[in-house]
Protein backbone atom coordinates (compact mmCIF):
# COMPACT_ATOMS: atom_id res chain seq x y z
CA UNK A 1 0.00 0.00 0.00
CA UNK A 2 1.07 3.39 -0.90
CA UNK A 3 1.62 5.73 2.45
CA UNK A 4 0.79 8.66 0.79
CA UNK A 5 -1.83 10.91 2.27
CA UNK A 6 -3.64 13.44 -0.08
CA UNK A 7 -3.42 16.75 0.01
CA UNK A 8 -7.09 17.49 0.96
CA UNK A 9 -6.74 15.00 3.89
CA UNK A 10 -3.45 16.69 4.65
CA UNK A 11 -5.74 19.84 4.49
CA UNK A 12 -7.96 18.70 6.96
CA UNK A 13 -5.55 17.03 9.49
CA UNK A 14 -3.92 20.73 9.56
CA UNK A 15 -7.41 22.34 10.38
CA UNK A 16 -8.05 19.99 13.07
CA UNK A 17 -4.89 20.15 14.34
CA UNK A 18 -4.68 24.16 14.86
CA UNK A 19 -8.33 23.92 16.01
CA UNK A 20 -7.23 22.15 18.90
CA UNK A 21 -4.53 24.02 19.63
CA UNK A 22 -6.54 27.10 19.09
CA UNK A 23 -9.59 26.67 20.62
CA UNK A 24 -9.62 23.83 22.50
CA UNK A 25 -6.68 23.16 24.57
CA UNK A 26 -6.84 26.20 26.71
CA UNK A 27 -10.33 25.33 27.89
CA UNK A 28 -8.92 21.41 28.80
CA UNK A 29 -6.41 23.62 30.56
CA UNK A 30 -9.29 25.08 32.76
CA UNK A 31 -10.67 23.23 35.55
CA UNK A 32 -14.27 24.99 35.21
CA UNK A 33 -14.23 23.54 31.43
CA UNK A 34 -15.57 20.09 33.07
CA UNK A 35 -18.46 18.49 34.05
CA UNK A 36 -19.36 16.60 37.09
CA UNK A 37 -18.01 12.89 35.22
CA UNK A 38 -14.71 15.14 33.94
CA UNK A 39 -15.76 15.13 30.41
CA UNK A 40 -16.53 19.07 28.76
CA UNK A 41 -19.56 20.51 30.00
CA UNK A 42 -21.90 20.36 27.78
CA UNK A 43 -22.58 24.63 26.94
CA UNK A 44 -18.84 24.99 26.01
CA UNK A 45 -19.05 21.43 23.92
CA UNK A 46 -22.25 23.00 21.98
CA UNK A 47 -20.33 26.13 21.45
CA UNK A 48 -17.23 24.42 20.05
CA UNK A 49 -19.86 22.01 17.89
CA UNK A 50 -21.25 24.73 16.46
CA UNK A 51 -17.74 26.40 14.86
CA UNK A 52 -16.29 23.08 13.70
CA UNK A 53 -19.26 22.53 12.29
CA UNK A 54 -19.19 26.02 10.06
CA UNK A 55 -15.40 25.71 9.50
CA UNK A 56 -16.57 22.15 7.53
CA UNK A 57 -14.56 19.98 9.96
CA UNK A 58 -17.77 17.97 10.86
CA UNK A 59 -18.68 14.31 10.73
CA UNK A 60 -15.41 13.22 8.77
CA UNK A 61 -16.74 9.99 8.63
CA UNK A 62 -19.56 10.09 6.83
CA UNK A 63 -20.39 10.87 2.52
CA UNK A 64 -20.93 14.05 1.31
CA UNK A 65 -24.60 13.10 0.48
CA UNK A 66 -25.31 12.54 4.42
CA UNK A 67 -23.65 15.45 5.28
CA UNK A 68 -20.26 14.45 5.87
CA UNK A 69 -16.60 15.04 4.19
CA UNK A 70 -16.26 10.94 2.18
CA UNK A 71 -12.25 10.54 3.40
CA UNK A 72 -12.58 7.28 3.98
CA UNK A 73 -11.49 5.14 6.65
CA UNK A 74 -7.83 5.86 5.75
CA UNK A 75 -8.09 9.81 6.04
CA UNK A 76 -10.53 9.24 9.13
CA UNK A 77 -7.39 7.69 10.71
CA UNK A 78 -5.37 10.93 9.83
CA UNK A 79 -7.26 12.90 10.97
CA UNK A 80 -8.99 11.28 14.33
CA UNK A 81 -5.42 10.89 15.52
CA UNK A 82 -5.29 14.83 15.31
CA UNK A 83 -8.60 15.36 17.32
CA UNK A 84 -7.46 13.13 20.30
CA UNK A 85 -4.80 15.18 20.98
CA UNK A 86 -7.14 16.69 23.16
CA UNK A 87 -9.15 14.78 25.84
CA UNK A 88 -12.03 16.86 24.50
CA UNK A 89 -11.31 16.64 20.85
CA UNK A 90 -13.29 13.86 19.73
CA UNK A 91 -17.18 14.63 20.73
CA UNK A 92 -16.16 18.39 19.05
CA UNK A 93 -15.85 17.19 15.68
CA UNK A 94 -19.10 14.94 16.26
CA UNK A 95 -16.18 11.99 15.74
CA UNK A 96 -16.91 10.49 18.78
CA UNK A 97 -18.08 7.07 20.29
CA UNK A 98 -20.84 5.84 20.42
CA UNK A 99 -22.62 8.87 17.64
CA UNK A 100 -19.45 7.77 15.26
CA UNK A 101 -20.23 4.17 15.07
CA UNK A 102 -23.90 4.39 15.05
CA UNK A 103 -24.02 6.79 12.23
CA UNK A 104 -21.45 4.77 10.06
CA UNK A 105 -23.86 2.25 10.81
CA UNK A 106 -26.84 3.31 9.73
CA UNK A 107 -25.44 4.97 6.59
CA UNK A 108 -24.17 1.89 5.41
CA UNK A 109 -27.53 0.33 6.05
CA UNK A 110 -30.37 2.27 7.04
CA UNK A 111 -33.14 3.14 4.57
CA UNK A 112 -33.82 6.41 2.94
CA UNK A 113 -36.62 6.79 5.14
CA UNK A 114 -34.87 5.73 8.28
CA UNK A 115 -32.21 7.86 7.55
CA UNK A 116 -34.02 10.78 7.54
CA UNK A 117 -35.57 9.92 10.91
CA UNK A 118 -32.56 8.65 12.92
CA UNK A 119 -29.21 9.72 10.96
CA UNK A 120 -30.01 13.35 10.16
CA UNK A 121 -30.39 14.49 13.58
CA UNK A 122 -27.35 13.04 14.83
CA UNK A 123 -24.91 14.08 11.63
CA UNK A 124 -26.18 17.80 12.65
CA UNK A 125 -25.80 17.26 16.10
CA UNK A 126 -29.71 17.72 17.35
CA UNK A 127 -29.47 14.67 19.62
CA UNK A 128 -27.17 12.10 20.15
CA UNK A 129 -27.59 8.49 20.21
CA UNK A 130 -26.87 4.70 21.93
CA UNK A 131 -25.84 1.39 20.86
CA UNK A 132 -27.99 -0.76 23.24
CA UNK A 133 -26.11 -4.65 22.89
CA UNK A 134 -24.21 -5.71 25.59
CA UNK A 135 -26.48 -6.93 29.00
CA UNK A 136 -25.42 -8.36 32.43
CA UNK A 137 -24.72 -11.84 33.29
CA UNK A 138 -25.56 -14.59 32.50
CA UNK A 139 -26.55 -12.42 28.78
CA UNK A 140 -24.56 -11.39 26.05
CA UNK A 141 -20.76 -9.49 25.93
CA UNK A 142 -18.32 -9.96 23.85
CA UNK A 143 -20.77 -13.09 22.65
CA UNK A 144 -23.41 -11.36 20.99
CA UNK A 145 -25.51 -15.29 20.97
CA UNK A 146 -25.44 -14.73 24.53
CA UNK A 147 -28.19 -12.28 24.44
CA UNK A 148 -31.02 -12.50 26.27
CA UNK A 149 -33.27 -9.16 25.47
CA UNK A 150 -36.46 -10.54 23.46
CA UNK A 151 -38.38 -8.96 21.41
CA UNK A 152 -41.52 -10.63 20.70
CA UNK A 153 -44.11 -9.98 17.81
CA UNK A 154 -47.28 -8.50 18.20
CA UNK A 155 -49.73 -6.70 15.72
CA UNK A 156 -47.43 -4.74 13.58
CA UNK A 157 -44.77 -4.39 16.37
CA UNK A 158 -42.09 -5.92 18.54
CA UNK A 159 -42.59 -6.05 22.47
CA UNK A 160 -39.08 -5.69 24.25
CA UNK A 161 -38.46 -7.31 27.55
CA UNK A 162 -35.39 -7.28 29.27
CA UNK A 163 -32.19 -5.28 30.51
CA UNK A 164 -29.19 -4.10 29.17
CA UNK A 165 -26.10 -2.68 30.79
CA UNK A 166 -22.36 -0.57 30.21
CA UNK A 167 -24.53 1.27 27.47
CA UNK A 168 -21.94 4.15 26.60
CA UNK A 169 -24.11 7.58 25.94
CA UNK A 170 -27.69 6.67 27.14
CA UNK A 171 -27.35 9.10 29.87
CA UNK A 172 -27.87 12.09 26.86
CA UNK A 173 -29.01 10.01 24.07
CA UNK A 174 -32.33 10.48 22.10
CA UNK A 175 -31.37 7.62 19.76
CA UNK A 176 -31.16 3.71 20.10
CA UNK A 177 -30.09 1.25 18.57
CA UNK A 178 -31.18 -1.98 19.89
CA UNK A 179 -29.82 -5.56 19.61
CA UNK A 180 -32.43 -8.16 20.62
CA UNK A 181 -33.12 -11.76 20.04
CA UNK A 182 -36.02 -12.41 17.95
CA UNK A 183 -35.90 -15.82 17.85
CA UNK A 184 -33.81 -19.29 18.95
CA UNK A 185 -31.98 -19.69 15.42
CA UNK A 186 -28.26 -19.48 16.34
CA UNK A 187 -27.28 -17.41 13.28
CA UNK A 188 -30.22 -15.46 12.32
CA UNK A 189 -32.10 -14.78 16.14
CA UNK A 190 -30.38 -11.53 17.01
CA UNK A 191 -32.31 -8.32 15.06
CA UNK A 192 -31.30 -4.65 15.07
CA UNK A 193 -34.04 -2.40 15.67
CA UNK A 194 -34.33 1.26 16.21
CA UNK A 195 -36.31 3.46 19.18
CA UNK A 196 -36.61 6.96 20.86
CA UNK A 197 -35.92 7.99 23.82
CA UNK A 198 -39.17 9.55 24.47
CA UNK A 199 -41.10 6.05 23.97
CA UNK A 200 -42.35 4.34 26.78
CA UNK A 201 -41.77 0.78 28.27
CA UNK A 202 -38.06 1.19 29.25
CA UNK A 203 -35.75 3.24 31.79
CA UNK A 204 -32.48 3.91 32.77
CA UNK A 205 -31.73 1.57 36.09
CA UNK A 206 -28.66 3.91 36.51
CA UNK A 207 -25.35 5.49 35.25
CA UNK A 208 -22.90 2.44 36.35
CA UNK A 209 -19.99 4.14 38.86
CA UNK A 210 -16.53 3.90 36.66
CA UNK A 211 -13.12 4.38 37.49
CA UNK A 212 -13.86 7.19 34.99
CA UNK A 213 -13.46 9.63 33.47
CA UNK A 214 -17.18 9.21 31.39
CA UNK A 215 -18.51 9.68 27.74
CA UNK A 216 -21.35 12.53 28.00
CA UNK A 217 -24.21 10.45 29.09
CA UNK A 218 -22.38 7.64 31.06
CA UNK A 219 -22.84 3.90 31.04
CA UNK A 220 -26.00 3.32 31.82
CA UNK A 221 -28.16 0.20 33.24
CA UNK A 222 -31.63 -0.05 31.24
CA UNK A 223 -34.40 -2.14 31.66
CA UNK A 224 -37.38 -2.68 28.93
CA UNK A 225 -40.79 -3.70 30.01
CA UNK A 226 -42.91 -3.32 27.22
CA UNK A 227 -40.73 -1.08 24.63
CA UNK A 228 -43.04 -1.40 21.56
CA UNK A 229 -40.98 -0.69 18.20
CA UNK A 230 -42.90 -0.68 15.18
CA UNK A 231 -41.60 -3.12 12.00
CA UNK A 232 -40.55 -0.18 10.05
CA UNK A 233 -37.56 0.47 12.58
CA UNK A 234 -35.86 -2.82 11.97
CA UNK A 235 -32.35 -2.02 10.26
CA UNK A 236 -32.20 -4.08 7.23
CA UNK A 237 -33.86 -7.56 7.93
CA UNK A 238 -35.32 -9.83 11.09
CA UNK A 239 -32.56 -12.04 12.38
CA UNK A 240 -29.98 -9.67 10.37
CA UNK A 241 -29.17 -8.65 14.15
CA UNK A 242 -25.83 -10.29 14.22
CA UNK A 243 -24.41 -8.86 10.77
CA UNK A 244 -25.47 -5.40 11.64
CA UNK A 245 -23.64 -5.59 14.87
CA UNK A 246 -20.67 -6.91 12.54
CA UNK A 247 -21.12 -3.92 10.36
CA UNK A 248 -21.01 -1.82 13.52
CA UNK A 249 -17.94 -2.87 15.57
CA UNK A 250 -14.74 -3.40 13.07
CA UNK A 251 -14.64 0.05 11.95
CA UNK A 252 -15.65 1.29 15.32
CA UNK A 253 -12.59 -0.57 17.19
CA UNK A 254 -10.63 0.84 14.63
CA UNK A 255 -11.61 4.11 15.18
CA UNK A 256 -11.19 3.69 19.01
CA UNK A 257 -7.79 3.14 17.98
CA UNK A 258 -7.12 5.74 15.58
CA UNK A 259 -8.18 8.05 18.75
CA UNK A 260 -5.96 6.27 20.80
CA UNK A 261 -3.77 7.24 19.22
CA UNK A 262 -3.94 10.38 19.33
CA UNK A 263 -3.59 10.08 23.25
CA UNK A 264 -0.48 8.14 23.49
CA UNK A 265 1.01 10.75 21.64
CA UNK A 266 -0.14 13.69 23.64
CA UNK A 267 1.39 11.36 26.32
CA UNK A 268 4.53 11.59 25.14
CA UNK A 269 4.19 15.14 24.13
CA UNK A 270 3.47 16.22 27.87
CA UNK A 271 6.41 13.93 29.19
CA UNK A 272 9.04 14.97 26.52
CA UNK A 273 8.36 18.70 27.58
CA UNK A 274 8.79 18.44 31.31
CA UNK A 275 12.09 16.03 30.57
CA UNK A 276 13.45 18.90 28.63
CA UNK A 277 13.36 21.10 31.87
CA UNK A 278 13.15 18.97 34.77
CA UNK A 279 17.53 18.37 36.51
CA UNK A 280 17.99 16.11 39.37
CA UNK A 281 21.62 15.68 40.41
CA UNK A 282 22.97 17.99 37.64
CA UNK A 283 21.18 16.31 34.82
CA UNK A 284 18.57 17.06 32.74
CA UNK A 285 15.43 14.21 32.64
CA UNK A 286 15.87 14.29 28.55
CA UNK A 287 19.92 13.76 29.03
CA UNK A 288 18.95 10.36 31.03
CA UNK A 289 19.85 7.89 29.09
CA UNK A 290 16.66 5.80 30.95
CA UNK A 291 14.42 8.53 30.12
CA UNK A 292 15.37 8.00 26.73
CA UNK A 293 14.80 4.29 26.29
CA UNK A 294 11.14 4.70 27.44
CA UNK A 295 10.63 7.67 25.16
CA UNK A 296 12.57 5.88 22.40
CA UNK A 297 10.37 2.64 23.03
CA UNK A 298 7.11 4.95 23.36
CA UNK A 299 8.05 6.25 19.66
CA UNK A 300 8.31 3.05 18.01
CA UNK A 301 5.32 1.41 19.86
CA UNK A 302 3.06 4.39 18.37
CA UNK A 303 4.29 4.35 14.89
CA UNK A 304 3.79 0.32 14.68
CA UNK A 305 -0.24 1.26 15.80
CA UNK A 306 -0.29 3.66 12.99
CA UNK A 307 0.78 1.04 10.95
CA UNK A 308 -1.60 -1.37 12.23
CA UNK A 309 -4.32 1.11 12.07
CA UNK A 310 -3.65 2.10 8.85
CA UNK A 311 -3.24 -1.27 6.87
CA UNK A 312 -7.01 -1.84 8.77
CA UNK A 313 -8.36 1.10 7.74
CA UNK A 314 -6.68 0.69 3.49
CA UNK A 315 -8.07 -2.71 3.94
CA UNK A 316 -11.76 -1.68 5.08
CA UNK A 317 -11.59 1.11 2.13
CA UNK A 318 -10.58 -1.74 -0.37
CA UNK A 319 -13.99 -3.64 0.76
CA UNK A 320 -12.70 -5.85 3.59
CA UNK A 321 -14.02 -6.27 7.03
CA UNK A 322 -10.70 -6.34 7.84
CA UNK A 323 -11.33 -8.64 11.09
CA UNK A 324 -7.93 -9.72 11.57
CA UNK A 325 -6.09 -6.63 10.63
CA UNK A 326 -9.00 -4.47 13.27
CA UNK A 327 -8.44 -7.00 16.21
CA UNK A 328 -4.39 -6.61 15.86
CA UNK A 329 -4.19 -2.84 15.83
CA UNK A 330 -7.28 -3.01 18.68
CA UNK A 331 -4.68 -5.00 20.71
CA UNK A 332 -2.14 -3.26 20.75
CA UNK A 333 -3.10 0.01 20.57
CA UNK A 334 -5.10 -0.50 24.07
CA UNK A 335 -2.10 -1.35 25.48
CA UNK A 336 0.17 1.40 24.24
CA UNK A 337 -2.23 3.85 25.55
CA UNK A 338 -1.94 2.65 28.75
CA UNK A 339 1.56 2.33 28.59
CA UNK A 340 1.93 6.06 27.38
CA UNK A 341 0.00 7.47 30.25
CA UNK A 342 1.95 5.08 32.32
CA UNK A 343 5.43 6.17 30.97
CA UNK A 344 4.62 10.06 31.15
CA UNK A 345 3.11 9.76 34.59
CA UNK A 346 6.76 7.90 35.77
CA UNK A 347 8.68 10.62 34.09
CA UNK A 348 6.62 13.38 35.09
CA UNK A 349 6.87 12.09 38.96
CA UNK A 350 4.54 14.03 41.47
CA UNK A 351 3.20 16.58 38.86
CA UNK A 352 1.70 13.78 36.54
CA UNK A 353 -0.26 12.08 39.62
CA UNK A 354 -1.92 15.46 39.83
CA UNK A 355 -4.59 16.97 38.28
CA UNK A 356 -2.00 19.79 36.70
CA UNK A 357 -1.91 17.74 33.90
CA UNK A 358 -3.90 15.06 31.87
CA UNK A 359 -1.86 12.77 32.39
CA UNK A 360 -4.12 11.21 35.27
CA UNK A 361 -6.87 11.60 33.20
CA UNK A 362 -5.90 9.76 30.30
CA UNK A 363 -4.73 6.93 32.80
CA UNK A 364 -7.70 6.37 34.24
CA UNK A 365 -9.55 6.55 31.15
CA UNK A 366 -6.91 4.37 29.22
CA UNK A 367 -7.46 1.13 31.23
CA UNK A 368 -11.55 0.65 29.57
CA UNK A 369 -9.80 0.54 26.11
CA UNK A 370 -8.23 -3.30 26.80
CA UNK A 371 -12.39 -3.78 27.43
CA UNK A 372 -14.53 -2.00 25.32
CA UNK A 373 -15.67 -3.55 22.07
CA UNK A 374 -13.70 -6.73 23.21
CA UNK A 375 -11.63 -7.75 25.66
CA UNK A 376 -7.81 -8.39 24.78
CA UNK A 377 -8.18 -12.33 25.29
CA UNK A 378 -10.80 -12.09 22.49
CA UNK A 379 -9.66 -10.50 19.75
CA UNK A 380 -6.20 -12.55 20.73
CA UNK A 381 -8.59 -15.71 20.38
CA UNK A 382 -10.19 -14.36 16.64
CA UNK A 383 -6.30 -14.27 15.70
CA UNK A 384 -5.81 -17.83 16.65
CA UNK A 385 -9.04 -18.86 14.51
CA UNK A 386 -7.66 -16.94 11.66
CA UNK A 387 -4.51 -18.73 12.23
CA UNK A 388 -5.53 -21.94 12.51
CA UNK A 389 -7.76 -21.72 9.24
CA UNK A 390 -5.14 -19.61 6.89
CA UNK A 391 -1.79 -21.53 8.15
CA UNK A 392 0.97 -19.28 6.60
CA UNK A 393 -0.93 -17.51 4.74
CA UNK A 394 -2.16 -15.75 7.54
CA UNK A 395 1.04 -13.21 6.62
CA UNK A 396 0.07 -13.35 3.23
CA UNK A 397 0.65 -10.26 0.61
CA UNK A 398 -1.86 -9.29 -1.18
CA UNK A 399 -1.21 -9.61 -4.98
CA UNK A 400 -1.51 -6.76 -7.75
CA UNK A 401 -4.02 -8.27 -10.84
Amino acid sequence: MDFTISSRIEGFRARIAAFVDERILPLEADPASYDEHENIRLDLAARLRAEARDAGLWCLQLKPENGGQGLGKAGMAVCYEAMNRSVFGPVIFNSAAPDDGNMMLLEAVATAEQKVRWLEPVVSGKVRSAFAMTEPMPGGGSDPSMIRTRAEKRGDRYVVTGRKWFITGAGEAQHFILVAKTSDDPRKGLTAMLFDRSQPGWRIERRIPIMGPEEHGGHCEISFDGLEIPFKNVLMKEGDGLKATQIRLGPARLTHCMRWLGLSKRCVEIARAYAAERTGFGVRLADRESVQLMLGDLAMKIEIGRLLVMKAAWAIDQGSFARKEVSMAKIHVANLLHQAADTAIQINGARGYSKDTVLEWIYRYARQARLVDGADEVHKMVLNNHLNTEGDAFWSWNTAE
